[in-house]
């Protein structure tokens, strides 16, 4: 969330359930690519909270990046990092 530019977990979750959907339209289990996780948070006074997360494949990490805010400079890197990697591939092939 953090290296992408997002500094709120409700604007995050929106991109989140996006790229979910474009996983399921294409046919893909969501829950092989974007498996619900519990992690520990520490609270005040010592306190801990669990909060819902996620770890994504790199697959996931592609929906992301391509359905986050392209004004933020982390989301138009990460997008030109996937577009430049795919291009890559292209040529090896």
């Amino acid at each position: 969330m953090g290296l992408l530019g997002y500094t709120k977990w409700e604007n995050f979750a929106k991109v989140i359930d996006k790229a979910k959907q474009s996983c399921h339209t294409a046919g893909h289990t969501v829950a092989d690519h974007f498996p619900d996780v519990r992690k520990t948070i520490p609270m005040p006074k010592g306190a801990e909270k669990e909060i819902d997360d996620f770890m994504l494949t790199r697959y996931a990490c592609y929906l992301v990046a391509q359905n986050g805010d392209p004004r933020k400079v982390e989301i138009a890197f990460a997008q030109t990092y996937f577009a430049v990697q795919t291009r890559r591939i292209n040529v090896l092939e």
